[in-house]
């Protein structure tokens, strides 16, 4: 059973994590297919958007799986995923669309903020946690989502954050039950697609440069390799 299900409907590409009874933690060998698979579609001129999911409403992404057993190479392999995978996720040309349901922590909080909307699931578990590992993550994008006050207030504090919240906060466009959250998600991606491909891409083109997104990104990953590297960094099984 692979832990990324991948399907094209149309012009929209699904990606859904697939590891349920990890509430879809990431280790290595998952962050590699996630990644392989953002690379193929920042390259792909066909696809209109991209929908980041879950086979299991109960939870998005859980983090980091620190019960992978590693020693410190592994360690510092699995943090050059995860920074790889940031970077994706930023990079991709098109919007992508992520479907916030159950546990959103750590890494599962860091895609979700990567990517361009979000619809949220009324099981929304929502959490910058990094703070109480020590993780140097999380200015480089939830800050221009909700502002720095706020920003600061839930990565210093790691504090869940629901649905109704997310929203209020322009976090998420949309809430719904997480069973239909995906379903939701397509309607946006199908909204988007409408437009002319070219013009979005321009447009994508033009928020990254002009948010300085790349760069944030590029700050914030030298910093997660640096602890991971010379710093305690993530547990590792």
């Amino acid at each position: 059973m692979t832990s990324l299900v991948r399907e094209r409907r149309g012009d929209v590409e699904i990606l859904r994590l697939n590891r349920p009874e990890k509430r879809n933690a990431l280790d290595t060998p998952t962050l590699r297919l996630l990644n392989d698979a953002l690379q193929e579609l920042c390259d792909d001129s066909e696809v209109r958007a991209v929908i980041l999911s879950t086979t299991s409403p109960d939870a998005f992404c859980a983090g980091a799986d620190v019960s992978e057993p590693l020693d410190a190479a592994g360690g510092v392999v699995r943090m050059e995923a995860f920074a790889e995978l940031y970077r994706l996720v930023e990079q991709v040309p098109v919007p992508t669309i992520a479907v916030c349901v159950g546990n959103c922590v750590g890494a599962g909080a860091e895609i979700i903020a990567g990517c361009d909307l979000r619809v949220a699931g009324e099981n929304l578990k929502l959490a910058w946690a990094g703070a109480r590992l020590g993780v140097p993550v999380g200015p480089a994008r939830l800050t221009q989502l909700v502002g720095l006050s706020r920003a600061k207030e839930l990565i210093y504090t790691g504090r869940p954050v629901g649905a109704d919240e997310a929203v209020a906060i322009g976090l998420a466009q949309r809430t719904a039950p997480a069973d239909e959250a995906e379903a939701i998600a397509l309607e946006l991606a199908g909204l988007v697609a409408r437009q002319s491909s070219d013009g979005i891409r321009t447009l994508k083109e033009m928020f990254r440069e002009l948010e300085g997104t790349a760069d944030r990104i590029t700050y914030e990953n030298e910093r997660l390799l640096d602890f991971q590297r010379n710093s305690v960094g993530l547990p590792q099984g």
